[in-house]
């Protein structure tokens, strides 16, 4: 199954998805689901005893209606969670009280809908995204360097890809040599240092971060397409350069300017300055 992963949001709630080009339809992080619908402080166990208690007429239980699939979990790293598409979904909802679960079949329904629009119009993706950063209140400027960053992050993961390497262990530890080489930040430290949990890192850089950590990609992978590395250790050697001319500029940037470019500001922050 050829995979794609996601983040949807419903009212400024995340849900995790991911595409399958074979099926064409999109599976949804159940923990992310009864999140959203329940509100409860720990998803996980609400899930956990949902699949022991209900059983449905026709016999079928919740557990074998779910895939087990690799997300992104909240550290960073690729881990299986249960997953359900569509339909299995509007089973798992009906099993759930909540004044959420008809306007989310609606969502649903809708993100369902959009997928397939966008597979004959790819510029719906990109229209889609900006929508979703302006409901949240972010600004036009800074929501075109972000999908910028988006592209130019898919340029050397599919770099990275061409080479053979794995996504999750080694496309992370590629990512925080980059981080640390311009910013001095692995991906984990530059969180902390913004006061972020589970929040997407690039999500919470001010247009400054934003522009040098693109430099940052846009060099590595610029470097590995003429280097042609054939090892892991090569590997990181390129994502060094490629960070340390982010790091040049950034330097270059900080004494033209008196200001530094590593900052602890995050979105929310800046959207409460900015409103």
């Amino acid at each position: 199954m050829t995979k794609e992963t996601a983040i949807k949001l419903f009212e400024t709630k995340q849900v995790r998805t991911i595409w399958s080009e074979d099926e064409e339809e999109w599976y949804f992080s159940v923990i992310d689901v009864v999140s959203v619908l329940t509100e409860s402080e720990n998803p996980r166990d609400y899930w956990f005893k949902m699949k022991q208690r209900v059983k449905f007429d026709d016999g079928i239980e919740l557990s074998t209606i779910c895939r087990q699939l690799k997300l992104i979990a909240p550290d960073g790293k690729m881990r299986t969670t249960d997953c359900a598409n569509v339909q299995s979904l509007f089973r798992i909802i009906q099993s759930i009280p909540s004044p959420k679960a008809e306007p989310f079949k609606q969502w649903l329904a809708q993100i369902a809908k959009e997928r397939i629009d966008q597979l004959q119009d790819p510029e719906l993706s990109i229209e889609q995204a900006m929508t979703d950063y302006r409901r949240l209140g972010y600004s036009e400027s800074w929501i075109n360097q972000r999908l910028k960053s988006i592209e130019i992050r898919k340029d050397l993961t599919d770099e990275w890809k061409r080479h053979g390497l794995q996504e999750g262990v080694q496309f992370a530890s590629l990512t925080d040599i980059i981080y640390k080489s311009w910013s001095g930040k692995t991906a984990k430290e530059y969180k902390q240092f913004k006061g972020l949990k589970k929040e997407n890192l690039r999500d919470n850089m001010t247009n400054k971060e934003l522009v040098i950590n693109m430099l940052a990609e846009l060099s590595t992978k610029e470097i590995s397409e003429v280097s042609n590395p054939s090892t892991m250790t090569e590997h990181q050697d390129i994502a060094r350069r490629g960070g340390n001319i982010a790091k040049e500029a950034r330097l270059k940037l900080e004494v033209e300017t008196g200001k530094k470019v590593v900052s602890p500001l995050n979105a929310k922050n800046v959207l409460s300055i900015e409103k």
